[in-house]
């Protein structure tokens, strides 16, 4: 489902355009940033000339749907669907290939495809905009981001679902992500953790005391920078809720946030919408701890909470 903000008065392809950058995705198409790379240039393109989508549509005997959702990144685009494209477009045979090269691209099977049948929309949408995106900033006031998680918090985290039998299969999926960003050079990932999140136990003390000191050592590491929002600081602004986004390098796509809630996730390009997340990102995260006063801060959690009398390592 993609839905629309209440009011909303545009129509045609302004309407369009419109859901194309603000998603509600359950079990739908989800956009793959291969593919939004693509669409982008190709929209880029279409404009440039002053052609509307219908136009094109009508051109090439498609339906404007799948005009939109090739635009959109929500569809790959075929070979022989591309090769009428670019002509229509005046696009020079010299300009052709990396164009094509790009649709190769988004018409792989993604790294992930072996869970594309137990895990949401949403979440194949993530998982595409972590592997192109180089920096991460994530804000998760309940739990911890999932590229943060040890197997043990993965999985007592993933025990709370419905489909046990697909537990193991999210915990290898989980453990993947994590390696894929760990492998990748340049990425760097920055988090505000919420201290609730690491006073509310997820499985037993044994499994907290362990994430904290992953939290601990993961903060050592330059390509992560943690933060923790204090509980006890007053006026933090925590209305962001769970925001997560995406930057990638600037030929390839502008800025996306993206915010997840019980049932499905909000993907946001609207210019408007994204920086608004993002300087409400940026006023939590001066508010935060530093990453050396948080490791100091995960520490004395450690002592009070988690060893109860025992000497730290």
């Amino acid at each position: 489902m993609i839905q629309r903000a209440a009011g909303a008065e545009e129509t045609g392809e302004n309407s369009q355009k419109t859901r194309d950058r603000v998603l509600f995705l359950r079990d739908e198409l989800a956009p793959s940033a291969p593919c939004m790379v693509l669409g982008r240039e190709l929209r880029r393109r279409r404009e440039a000339l002053g052609l509307q989508q219908q136009e094109v549509a009508r051109a090439l005997g498609w339906s404007e749907s799948k005009a939109s959702r090739i635009e959109g990144g929500r569809n790959a685009i075929k070979e022989k669907d591309l090769a009428l494209l670019l002509p229509l477009y005046g696009v020079d045979e010299s300009e052709r290939e990396p164009l094509r090269e790009l649709a190769l691209i988004g018409n792989r099977p993604m790294w992930w495809k072996q869970w594309s049948g137990i895990t949401p929309a949403y979440l194949q949408a993530v998982l595409s905009f972590e592997d192109m995106a180089q920096r991460i900033r994530s804000y998760e006031p309940l739990y911890l981001n999932g590229l943060l998680q040890t197997p043990e918090y993965a999985k007592a985290l993933i025990a709370r679902g419905r489909a046990q039998s697909h537990h193991a299969a999210l915990a290898e999926l989980r453990r993947e992500r994590q390696a894929k960003f760990a492998a990748a050079h340049g990425k760097e990932l920055i988090c505000v953790i919420d201290e609730a999140s690491i006073r509310r136990p997820v499985g037993d003390a044994q499994v907290m005391r362990r994430q904290v000191e992953h939290l601990i050592e993961l903060n050592k590491d330059g390509r992560y920078q943690l933060r923790l929002a204090e509980l006890s600081r007053p006026n933090m602004p925590l209305e962001l809720g769970a925001t997560t986004i995406f930057d990638f390098a600037e030929t390839l796509l502008p800025t996306i946030a993206y915010s997840e809630s019980f049932d499905g996730g909000l993907v946001i390009q609207e210019e408007e919408s994204v920086d608004r997340r993002v300087r409400a990102f940026d006023m939590l995260l001066h508010m935060s701890l530093t990453p050396s006063k948080t490791t100091q801060k995960l520490r004395d959690l450690l002592r009070s909470n988690y060893y109860r009398g025992t000497a730290l390592p």
